[in-house]
């Protein structure tokens, strides 16, 4: 039990002082070589009502340069946050390279929360527990530092702490009734928070649990844990992290080269009456999955000049323009850089009932980052596994997940580049980019092979559309999704 913790052995009044002061000095020594080696630090301040949190990250951050850290306080979720993944707010909010954020309670207080109102059942607090395992293992296996602590009172300390407050006009404000609850329900509260640290503790994100009763006492543990842990990641900083095992189930997978694109096309006017059809049945089915609250998510991969664009636009030509975005993925900018690759794609997820669609997508990391060096061969290979973990929080949440490979030989390749090199308005479509690119022709073609192996999950699996008939592979991207759609929304 929480009230059976041993602490550490608290030192005498005047050994207090000179060791906070030394600490307090040493993170602002330390700071300096977080911002030098890019090392990114989020700090988790979890504990009981009255505990403390605020004060204790207000005395910690004076140690830091204001510029680089951030304090996160996020609420029990809003209305509008629901409509979003889980982990979506917490994710948005993790810190760039070389800065702190610090969260003024977080996933700890949502999740367990839920499970005291009973709003949570053993099912689905399960798999809450296994997103927020994944989320943490990805921060620290992508080189983020993530410190948790737990700020401990004891019941009695607890309703002193309350009571006080409530005697005082300008801080009866800060009690709220779940403090009171917390208070009444202590040893219930005790018992849900133990399982919580218990499920949750990771060895490179383990919990700290901190003895809050003396304000000066605890910030002195917080610093001295914080600065060992920073010290510590800094020396770590160069080793590779294990490769874990995909766990997820798999659909097998043709390589590229033996997916035949012979007769796969359309005449002017079958093509016509299809794409008139689909596009009148996809309408129908984006009111269904608004009313529904259905979140759908479409991915576009494929080889330069195969036909992207103009099968995204037949499908948002159906679809109501405040229903949907597309959302272009270009290379990512400097303060993208600077976080988990996977970040700038969190923060670009619908809400439900809405289609969010992608032209280009996360793929970039086992592509194009792999093949031209902008990432490390362990980075691009743990990426299979923490894509394929993605999709499945995706997945969780309710989306569905439409993921298309758009397939063309390299003659078709170059005939259209010549065409838009030698046509003055299309000449912007063609880049000296693209032709590099064409020269690893090859090199690609592998890297796709295994990424649509080791990423077609069951959940999320890969299709082929053969485009050198852009028509066919315009129908064929309209048939599937709205087949997937159909599927989903049901009546």
């Amino acid at each position: 039990m929480l009230e059976n913790v041993k602490y550490l052995m608290r030192p005498e009044n005047g050994e207090e002082k000179v060791r906070l002061k030394a600490e307090q000095e040493k993170l602002g020594e330390l700071q300096m070589k977080i911002k030098e080696h890019k090392l990114p630090v989020l700090v988790l301040f979890e504990g009981w009502g009255s505990s403390g949190k605020g004060t204790l990250i207000g005395e910690v951050i004076h140690n830091i340069d204001p510029r680089f850290f951030k304090v996160s306080t996020l609420k029990m979720p809003t209305e509008e946050e629901k409509r979003y993944p889980f982990l979506q707010r917490y994710f948005a909010n993790i810190p760039e390279a070389g800065k702190f954020v610090f969260f003024d309670s977080g996933w700890m207080d949502e999740v367990t929360r839920e499970v005291l109102n009973g709003k949570l059942d053993e099912k689905d607090y399960k798999k809450r527990i296994d997103s927020i395992r994944r989320f943490e293992r990805s921060l620290t296996d992508n080189g983020y530092l993530v410190l948790k602590f737990f700020m401990h009172i004891s019941e009695k300390e607890q309703k002193k702490r309350l009571d006080a407050l409530e005697d005082e006009r300008d801080t009866a404000w800060r009690v709220g009734k779940y403090d009171r609850w917390q208070n009444r329900h202590y040893e219930d509260c005790t018992e849900v928070f133990e399982k919580y640290f218990e499920d949750t503790f990771l060895p490179s994100s383990p919990w700290y649990i901190v003895d809050a009763k003396s304000k000066k006492w605890a910030e002195l543990q917080i610093l001295e844990i914080m600065n060992q842990a920073i010290e510590t990641a800094l020396q770590n900083s160069a080793m590779s992290v294990p490769i874990p095992q995909n766990m997820f189930p798999l659909e097998k997978a043709l390589p590229l080269a033996e997916i035949p694109l012979e007769g796969k096309e359309l005449s002017e006017e079958e093509y016509k009456e299809k794409l008139d059809a689909l596009q009148a049945e996809l309408k129908d089915l984006h009111n269904r999955l608004y009313r529904k609250k259905i979140p759908v998510i479409i991915a576009y991969e494929g080889w330069d000049a195969a036909g992207k664009g103009g099968n995204i636009k037949r499908v948002t030509e159906s679809l109501d323009p405040r229903g949907f975005e597309v959302h272009p993925i270009a290379s990512p900018e400097p303060h993208e850089k600077a976080r988990h690759f996977l970040w700038r794609f969190w923060t670009r997820l619908p809400k439900t009932g809405h289609i969010a669609i992608y032209d280009r997508t996360w793929y970039g990391r086992v592509m194009v980052e792999r093949l031209e060096g902008f990432c490390s061969e362990n980075d691009w290979k743990r990426a299979y596994n923490e894509i394929n973990e993605f999709e499945k929080e995706l997945s969780d949440w309710g989306a569905v997940i439409i993921k298309f490979w758009v397939q063309i030989d390299k003659d078709t390749q170059l005939a259209r580049f010549t065409d838009r090199q030698n046509t003055p308005e299309k000449q912007w479509k063609i880049t000296d980019e693209d032709w590099r690119n064409r020269e690893k022709w090859d090199q690609y073609e592998k890297a796709v092979d295994e990424m649509i192996a080791k990423t077609s999950t069951v959940y999320a699996p890969w299709h082929i559309l053969e485009s050198v008939d852009k028509k066919y592979a315009r129908i064929k991207a309209l048939t599937i999704i709205v087949d997937e759609l159909k599927k989903r929304c049901g009546d």
